[in-house]
């Protein structure tokens, strides 16, 4: 019995129109929730709320049929999009009175973010950057170093010309980084080439760092993780075709030189044919 109601419900969670539909759900809820924004009648609030409470019942009704959908319920718990998914749900089960108000609106906004876990293609992009991460950090670092050493350069430099924006290094990280997103960054260069001519050597050099050569560092490193998030997903989708066993394999390849014996049986009856007619 319930190994029954386990391959139903896993049929049913893996059901492209239940899939579908979950999707329009949170977007529908997604939708509600930038309604409540605005200034409603009575009535049309009424119905919101009645709706929003459908919502989250189906939400409950989903997380319960992914639960029982795995034949060790413990592997529920492995996925981080399952933990994900049912601390939204459950969270959006607080009651909005009193001082859970705040805290209920907020959980509510986060169902958005279950458009993620409903969609693979978006799941695949959220897995790659989350496993890009540890390589970025080092190029994190490495853009921190040049960041302090054009900031230390700069506040030497620099701070008598304008206190403001090179008064110590702290305040000149802050201006490079408005110099790295290009934030006006003529009017900080052209300021000090009035003094010193060929500070714009100092700014370029900057710019060529952070803006180009680590910024297609980390692009490049979010691109490798994608590809190898890509391949892994081709490779998981290849483990799930069903293979033969080998009693069904030999007797497949049996079957199959039977009928080639058939055909070649068939081919030389023809040629006997034909020869006969000649």
């Amino acid at each position: 019995m319930f190994s029954s109601l386990h391959h139903r419900l896993n049929a049913i969670n893996n059901n492209k129109y239940f899939q579908a539909f979950t999707v329009l759900v949170i977007v529908l809820a997604a939708l509600l929730i930038g309604a409540n924004t605005f200034e409603l009648s009575p009535a049309v609030s009424t119905a919101i709320h009645w709706l929003d409470q459908a919502i989250l019942l189906f939400f409950l009704v989903e997380i319960i049929i992914k639960f029982f959908s795995y034949e060790k319920k413990l592997d529920f718990f492995k996925s981080g999009w399952n933990l994900f998914d049912a601390a939204i749900v459950i969270g959006s089960l607080i009651p909005a009175a009193g001082q859970g108000v705040l805290i209920a609106r907020l959980l509510r906004v986060f169902r958005v973010l279950r458009l993620i876990s409903a969609v693979p293609q978006l799941k695949l992009l959220i897995n790659a950057l989350f496993k890009a991460i540890p390589k970025m950090s080092y190029i994190g670092v490495l853009m921190f170093i040049i960041f302090y050493i054009y900031a230390v350069v700069g506040s030497l430099m620099f701070a008598e010309i304008n206190a403001v924006l090179w008064g110590d290094v702290s305040i000149s990280m802050l201006t490079l980084f408005r110099v790295a997103t290009f934030e006006d960054w003529t009017d900080v260069m052209y300021e000090t080439m009035a003094v010193y001519p060929i500070s714009w050597v100092y700014y370029l050099t900057f710019i060529f760092l952070t803006a180009f050569v680590f910024l297609n560092m980390m692009i490049g490193v979010v691109i490798e993780t994608m590809t190898a998030e890509h391949a892994l997903a081709e490779k998981d989708k290849e483990d799930e075709l069903p293979t033969l066993s080998p009693e069904h394999e030999s007797r497949q390849i049996f079957a199959t030189h039977n009928q080639v014996e058939s055909l070649q049986q068939e081919l030389a009856e023809i040629k006997q044919l034909l020869l006969q007619k000649q």
